[in-house]
């Protein structure tokens, strides 16, 4: 399974060190949809590359969109393709059956309550040690599958890809496009 992530990029490390594709920040986590950083660290990745741009861009909303709007932390923003074996176990949030038998709901699911995500986000992790993470759906286009991974996969993901991102990037220009956002030069 091929998943994008957009991040701050730090060219100069390891795939697996801070600032690299492959790092979990459990550090900086807390304010995420299924951040538990006592628990595990996470990775918050996505089948469609345009989804992951859209997430980071997203806090440009409102305002044009500058070059700085592609850095974070001093650090470019750039999309990693990852891949995750096929036989990853992913606790489907968008799955009725899956919503059922954890006692979920979709409004629960989708809430901005982070403290019932996150608390969600806990007992799922506990209650399946051999799931890679969860799956559940973009707040942007419910189409898009969106896909946070426990750090227990660490060592099963693989990087085929980093770019660094710039304005006249496809993936750049879709994702402005979609969010409606003006790009400044």
């Amino acid at each position: 399974m091929i998943l994008y992530r957009c991040f701050p990029w730090d060219r100069e490390v390891r795939a697996e060190a801070r600032g690299g594709a492959l790092w979990f920040p459990r550090m900086l986590q807390g304010d995420g949809r299924h951040d538990n950083p006592l628990l595990y660290g996470c990775l918050y990745v996505s089948v469609s590359a345009t989804a992951s741009v859209v997430e980071q861009l997203s806090r440009a909303l409102g305002r044009p969109l500058a070059p700085p709007a592609l850095r974070r932390f001093g650090l470019p923003l750039a999309l990693a393709e990852l891949e995750l074996s096929d036989r990853a176990e992913l606790i489907d949030l968008d799955d009725p059956e899956v919503l059922v038998r954890e006692g979920l709901r979709p409004s629960g699911v989708a809430t901005h309550e982070r403290a019932r995500t996150q608390a969600d986000a806990a007992r799922l992790f506990e209650g399946h040690p051999q799931a890679a993470g969860l799956r559940w759906w973009s707040m942007f286009e419910s189409l898009w599958p969106n896909v946070t991974l426990f750090d227990r996969v660490e060592r099963s993901l693989r990087v085929h890809d980093v770019r660094p991102l710039a304005p006249t990037d496809d993936v750049v220009e879709e994702a402005t496009s979609l969010l409606g956002l003006r790009v400044e030069a």
